[in-house]
């Protein structure tokens, strides 16, 4: 594939800007790294709304981008060498993006590993376990009269707000005065964790004094805001 419309993720979302980094996505925790990368970096790009609860990840274009059937995915026209990148899985798209530009990841190979550790923290813990707490708090999981697996997820993400709690004592963000990828993966699963999934007292969020603190500083920046709201149903 040497063009973007080579991809049958174009036919059925066309690209209106074809040079741009194309995002197919949503505006969900996992959705809202990428936008809220882009809008970091100041990129180029053209969101594109796959609507999940209308399975439209589960369409045969999009699962020629992304076989797992989830979002976000990107197709960077000008990828390595030139070429086209067609990339998902969220963690991977935001190493990808940090080092095309070269932003909001460290140079410095101990604190750049360092970095990446954290992105997997939340790649593994945080958003499998905040999601868990969100479908029993507040989605079908709801009406189940045994309440052993909320309590469950509810006591795993009071551990892992704990673990944030620990690392941001004496930190302004997760790397400490660097900004990087591993606040952005993190910040739109704590954030939906006390909004949209309800649980903020269920999790206790408010003991968590500096993952509250460290929030508002990430959602205090303009691009964050931005991205939490890219790509909406409108």
């Amino acid at each position: 594939m040497t063009r973007l419309s080579d991809f049958p993720v174009s036919l059925r979302w066309p690209a209106q800007h074809p040079e741009r980094i194309q995002l197919y996505s949503l505006n969900t925790p996992n959705g809202v790294k990428v936008s809220i990368l882009l809008e970091e970096t100041g990129l180029p790009y053209e969101p594109h709304l796959v609507d999940i609860m209308q399975d439209e990840s589960h369409t045969p274009e999009f699962l020629a981008l992304n076989p797992n059937g989830k979002i976000p995915a990107i197709i960077d026209p000008h990828g390595p060498g030139g070429a086209p990148l067609a990339l998902f899985e969220s963690g991977a798209i935001l190493l990808y993006l940090a080092d095309k530009t070269g932003q909001f990841i460290p140079t410095e190979p101990t604190r750049r590993w360092e970095t990446i550790q954290w992105v997997f923290f939340q790649m593994a813990s945080i958003g499998p376990m905040f999601g868990q707490v969100g479908f029993f708090n507040k989605f079908a999981g709801k009406a189940y009269e045994d309440k052993r697996p909320l309590q469950r997820y509810v006591n795993e993400s009071k551990r892992l707000l704990g673990v944030l709690d620990d690392r941001l004592e004496g930190r302004r963000w997760l790397m400490g005065d660097d900004y990087t990828i591993a606040d952005i993966a993190t910040l739109g699963w704590v954030d939906n964790l006390i909004t949209f999934y309800e649980a903020r007292e269920l999790v206790d969020y408010d003991s968590f004094a500096n993952v509250v603190g460290w929030l508002e500083r990430g959602l205090a920046r303009p691009a964050v805001r931005r991205g939490l709201k890219i790509p909406g149903r409108g």
